[in-house]
């Protein structure tokens, strides 16, 4: 596995950006850039079980392994759901499986940094460079609407 990392400045609170990345509605507008129809199905609370899926049933089956609000979220990925159904055990699982996906706030004269370090496949490395940019300058316009 690769870590990647991204991040951005942004003209906000960091409780707002925080909001902003975990409500539903906000969290919606901004992970559409990954798939339409994107939404999660989970509390967000330590230790939680999350389902990332998409419109067709499709996504990830995580958990959360930190959260510190306002300041860190940390999410362990641990299998794919394929309509509706979670698989833990394929090849392709187990050559990811355990990936986390760190959400990292600082805040500093009214401006939040969002860092964000995502392990991942290399063969979804190319992916993951091109979307994540566009999913942090859509949490960006969000959060300093």
């Amino acid at each position: 596995m690769k870590r990647l990392n991204f991040s951005i400045p942004i003209h906000a609170p960091k409780e707002k950006v925080w909001r902003t990345l975990l409500d539903d509605s906000t969290y919606r507008a901004w992970t559409s850039v990954f798939g339409e129809g994107s939404h999660v199905e989970g509390d967000w609370s330590e230790g939680s079980k999350m389902l990332f899926l998409g419109d067709t049933g499709t996504g990830i089956s995580s958990r959360i392994a930190r959260h510190l609000p306002n300041e860190y979220l940390s999410i362990e990925h641990l299998g794919l759901v394929k309509n509706g159904v979670e698989d833990f055990d394929s090849e392709e699982t187990k050559s990811w499986s355990g990936a986390l996906e760190n959400y990292i706030l600082r805040e500093n004269d009214g401006i939040t940094t969002l860092d964000i370090e995502l392990d991942t496949a290399e063969s979804h490395e190319h992916y993951f460079l091109n979307t994540w940019p566009k999913a942090l300058q859509k949490v960006k316009e969000l959060a300093e609407a």
